[in-house]
């Protein structure tokens, strides 16, 4: 009996113990977790810092941004192309591409090194102007992050893991866990597996709380505590979900249409980045020059309006423009927090449309139906919403203008944005 006792003991230790490759990965995940929580609120500091740091140059010289714009993107453009094509755009599609091959992803898609160049150039655009949200990004250094960790250890690196890195990003960036849980669900996992779920999980909750716990509870929006009638939802509603997912779509389209549209002049900005980033910076520098209010994330007019305070009935649009056009320059940068922006702008023009209703529970509805056309993820868009505003009574009606959403959105795009996008980037080493 006590030979047998030995003997399970040592299988115990060899299948468990320090050495065993469950405690690596376990330890892999723990640290990961802990890391990405960490990373992303010194990211999210730097962003704000760097977006900050652009507006006082704006007050000290309006105009000048009509020359660092155009500058800067140019400049960003070329050196992404250049030290890290791996880097450009959001970093969600590249964490969709990354889980086909984890293995050879942590060399080129998911490297420290892909991760490290993207965050500081997401910093020099939002230096410049550049409308752009730290979200993808976070996204694309958490999947690092995670993989880096599991070098250490020497535990391989697996889909669920890519999952779970990139989720726990969206977790520590807003400060939501529940939304990480959903994205992961919707956006990272298109085939969800039951057995990875409590692996990703645990990362995604340790993550939201180690930021929590650094950053304090805060709220990203602000506590609104929105809500909307009955009576009144069956009319916003259905039209703010058709209008905005339709919008949503209509963005989606440009984006894919620059990426893979074989027409003349999508193929002339291809072959010219940089030409095509000059024309792209233009454009964000007239319009953040003119309207004053349509640079970087769109933060502040955005948490404005859902405070019901009123704003130009032009800024949605205004916003609209900016984004694609520093998306379609390829600069490294999301556009979770700039497309939740140009929604307010959409929800502000509900406002006008439905004057004696609730404005913010308008403003925040309309907000819901444009993000969902984006990024086709009805659920996070709900909880993300509902986590950064407190708004929990609004969520029936936001739950139905994400979903109606969803398939308007699909009328004008039919592919899912972030995953056609991953199909531009290889797991391929570098």
């Amino acid at each position: 009996m006590k030979r047998l006792t030995r003997r399970r003991a040592r299988a115990l230790i060899r299948r468990h113990g320090p050495q065993s490759m469950v405690f690596r990965r376990r330890v892999a995940i723990g640290g990961g977790a802990v890391s990405v929580g960490l990373f992303a609120l010194i990211f999210a500091s730097a962003a704000d810092e760097a977006s900050s740091l652009f507006l006082d140059i704006v007050r000290e010289h309006p105009y000048l941004p009509l020359l660092l714009t155009p500058l800067g993107f140019v400049a960003i453009a070329y050196v992404t192309k250049h030290v890290a094509p791996e880097a450009r755009g959001s970093g969600i599609p590249q964490i969709i591409a990354a889980k086909s091959n984890p293995s050879e992803a942590v060399n080129s898609l998911m490297s420290m090194r892909t991760a490290a160049v993207k965050s500081v150039l997401t910093l020099a655009a939002l230096l410049c102007g550049a409308s752009v949200g730290r979200e993808g990004p976070t996204v694309q250094l958490a999947a690092g992050v995670m993989a880096a960790w599991h070098r250490l250890m020497q535990a391989p690196m697996r889909a669920s893991m890519v999952i779970a890195g990139g989720a726990a990003g969206v977790a520590a960036a807003f400060n939501t866990p529940l939304a990480g849980i959903a994205f992961a669900i919707e956006e990272l996992a298109a085939a969800y597996e039951q057995r990875m779920t409590l692996l990703v999980m645990t990362a995604i909750l340790i993550s939201g709380m180690v930021a929590q716990g650094v950053a304090g509870d805060y709220i990203y929006f602000g506590v609104t505590g929105a809500s909307m009638p009955f009576k009144s939802a069956l009319v916003i509603v259905p039209l703010a979900g058709m209008v905005g997912g339709f919008l949503g779509g209509l963005f989606s389209r440009l984006l894919l249409l620059a990426a893979r549209a074989d027409n003349t002049p999508m193929l002339w900005m291809r072959r010219n980045p940089m030409y095509a980033a000059a024309i792209c910076g233009a454009i964000v520098a007239v319009l953040g020059v003119l309207t004053n209010l349509t640079w970087g994330t769109g933060y502040a007019p955005a948490r404005a309006m859902i405070e019901g305070v009123h704003a130009p009935l032009w800024f949605g649009l205004a916003k609209f423009i900016t984004t694609a056009a520093t998306a379609i320059a390829g600069l490294p940068g999301g556009i979770f927090a700039p497309s939740l922006a140009t929604g307010a702008g959409f929800g502000n023009l509900l406002r006008w449309v439905f004057p004696g209703e609730p404005a913010s529970a308008v403003v925040l509805v309309g907000m819901t139906a444009y993000f969902t056309g984006v990024v086709r993820a009805p659920l996070t868009a709900v909880i993300i919403i509902s986590e950064t505003t407190v708004s929990r009574g609004l969520m029936l009606p936001m739950l139905g203008a994400a979903l109606i959403a969803d398939q308007s959105s699909q009328l004008v795009c039919r592919d899912r944005l972030y995953h056609a996008l991953s199909a531009t980037f290889t797991t391929r080493e570098s």
